[in-house]
């Protein structure tokens, strides 16, 4: 099952983007601020995370940029959830390495979308490299012939 971490201050936002991704079949775990959702990381190792941007103890751009900056962190898929919606405001935070954006409130087609689409990715990413051979290449190889 696909586990999904929202790093979000706003109870309400939270529970809200809760019920969205429980409705769909995600696990979902919740932090309270940024320091909480690196724990929280750590602790439950989620596939995606929907990270606020105006939290306090680390912000959204502090917690990415710890994220990305540590090698066991760095692939996982993060989604900025926020309320600054104006076009350069997006641009900033897809330049700040996350790997999307959210505006609040959040429609639900819009994180669908969204979650598709990176998870999709990660698995395109992790999917081990195929190697295609022919019918004759895996006879040889089951009987032992190797050329």
């Amino acid at each position: 099952m696909t586990k999904v971490l929202i790093a979000e201050d706003n109870a309400v936002n939270r529970e809200l983007l809760r019920e969205l991704l429980e409705i769909r079949g995600y696990t979902v775990f919740e932090a309270c601020d940024g320091q909480e959702a690196l724990q929280m990381i750590e602790q439950t190792q989620p596939d995606l995370l929907l990270l606020d941007i105006g939290m306090p103890v680390l912000d959204g751009f502090a917690v990415v940029r710890k994220i990305r900056e540590n090698p066991h962190l760095a692939k996982l898929p993060v989604v900025a959830v926020t309320a600054y919606a104006m076009r350069d405001d997006r641009e900033k935070i897809l330049g700040a390495q996350f790997d999307g954006y959210l505006s609040k409130p959040v429609n639900s087609r819009s994180l669908t979308q969204e979650l598709d689409r990176l998870l999709t990715q990660r698995d395109d990413r992790n999917a081990p490299n195929q190697l295609h051979e022919g019918p004759a290449d895996g006879k040889a190889r089951a009987a032992g012939n190797s050329e």
